[in-house]
């Protein structure tokens, strides 16, 4: 079952400085000066998502570069059989959608609002001749988008050496206080860790068992920090 939507999304108004803050102090145009950001400033427009909305679907072709001003979003995969894998979740002031911004290929992801969403949308053909006019923008976006390749190292490496349990210990050592008091299901869990939600159940019991946390009406609580980052640790595969 789908659980995801699309929706016309709403558009919100914004001032030329308020585009123009928002493109300051990103790390992608933060070195462009004063008029090279009122160019771009004119392709830039605000939007808002509801919660499970569809930001961007994989396979279709690429808006342009999101900018996350408010809410959080979770980037994801489907399988053929609708089995979702969430690949990151990202909170405010995060960028998102580049690759296919610079390659001119299709969304490589879906993404969607975890909660309501204040998003900034930079057209891609505006920012394609933003960095034709300006090479020396190129040492931004190699610099963010080894970043990003970083990352998904990292998620390959979790998947392809660790255990679920120790990739659970380790996803819950990186959750913050307000995330941990968040309610959260052996579903969502399971799309995090990339496994199947009894997978998941076993892995929250056997670190209950260790008494590194406790469960309860759905919300983590972590008791013994030193025995969570043990299990984050290892064994390896």
């Amino acid at each position: 079952m789908n659980l995801y939507y699309n929706m016309v999304m709403q558009k919100i108004m914004a001032s030329q400085a308020e585009k123009l803050d928002v493109l300051r102090v990103n790390p992608y145009f933060n070195a462009l000066d004063e008029r090279v950001l009122g160019d771009l400033a004119q392709s830039t427009s605000l939007r808002r998502y509801e919660p499970d909305e569809i930001v961007c679907w994989q396979g279709e072709t690429c808006e342009g570069l999101f900018i996350l001003e408010e809410g959080s979003v979770k980037l994801f995969k489907l399988s053929p059989r609708g089995r979702e894998l969430i690949i990151r979740v990202l909170q405010a002031e995060t960028s998102f959608n580049e690759v296919p911004v610079f390659d001119r290929g299709q969304n490589p992801v879906n993404v969607a609002a975890l909660e309501e969403c204040h998003i900034w949308l930079v057209e891609a053909g505006a920012i394609r001749r933003c960095l034709e006019e300006n090479p020396h923008m190129a040492g931004a976006v190699i610099q963010k988008l080894t970043e990003n390749l970083r990352t998904l190292v990292e998620i390959v490496e979790e998947l392809s050496f660790y255990q679920v349990t120790n990739r659970l210990a380790r996803l819950i050592g990186r959750m913050t206080p307000e995330q941990l008091d968040e309610r959260i299901t052996q579903d969502q869990l399971a799309a995090r860790l990339g496994t199947v939600r009894e997978v998941a159940a076993r892995s929250l019991r056997e670190l209950e068992r260790s008494g590194a946390i406790r469960v309860a009406r759905r919300k983590i609580q972590v008791l013994d920090a030193a025995i969570l980052n043990e299990w984050a640790a290892g064994p390896e595969l």
